[in-house]
């Protein structure tokens, strides 16, 4: 009963915030809109597949930060110096701006504000054990793990990048997420959006031991 009322609650408290942020940021999302379309005159948005909840797939939203058709000519990992960016999209990725889009996501009930960030299905199926564990909740905008790699594209050389991702970088945002799943709360959940907002890097304190990923920049 008290995981049920949990969930409900949270499930409340991701929509009315949702909701609000997008009639807060309407001029700053409307001003990103319009600054995509005169820079190449392609489209605003990119969706594409991800794995959701139970394993459900869902349409993630996000604002265009690539040349149109951007994944006919190359992998679907942006990596250091990707020249697939456009230029208002290396600044977009830089503050996550490109990200906010998702707030749609979360009314939806594709995502949560808090989450293991969804991913595709060919790196879902790669770390099926992992993700049966974590797809019994939403998918999220963001959470320790997307902290701690908030520039993802740093952390990938111009080699074998899928490589590297699965081998390196995956399965150490999946430890992370999993151990921020069991100890989430309220606050930790507040200090992690907190984190993502001011461009923070730092793990909560009683994650750093067990989670922090061993990858030099």
């Amino acid at each position: 009963m008290r995981g049920g009322l949990l969930y409900t609650t949270r499930r409340m408290l991701d929509v009315l915030s949702a909701a609000l942020g997008l009639v807060i940021l309407s001029p700053l999302l409307t001003a990103i809109a319009v600054a995509i379309k005169l820079e190449d005159g392609g489209p605003v948005f990119y969706s594409q597949w991800r794995v959701g909840r139970n394993f459900e797939p869902f349409r993630l939203h996000k604002f265009r930060s690539m040349v149109p058709d951007a994944d006919r000519l190359g992998p679907p990992l942006t990596s250091r110096g990707d020249r697939r960016l456009t230029r208002l999209g290396q600044l977009l990725r830089r503050y996550k701006l490109d990200e906010l889009p998702q707030l749609i996501n979360v009314i939806k009930g594709d995502m949560q504000l808090v989450g293991t960030r969804p991913e595709m299905e060919c790196y879902v199926s790669m770390f099926s054990e992992e993700y049966t564990a974590i797809l019994t909740d939403r998918p999220g905008i963001t959470d320790p793990a997307s902290v701690a790699f908030r520039h993802e594209e740093r952390f990938l050389g111009t080699g074998d990048v899928e490589q590297e991702y699965v081998e390196r970088i995956l399965p150490a945002k999946l430890r992370i997420s999993r151990e921020y799943a069991r100890r989430r709360n309220f606050v930790s959940d507040l200090l992690v959006i907190f984190g993502t907002v001011f461009g923070l890097t730092r793990l909560p304190v009683w994650m750093k031991a067990k989670a922090r990923p061993e990858i030099q920049t």
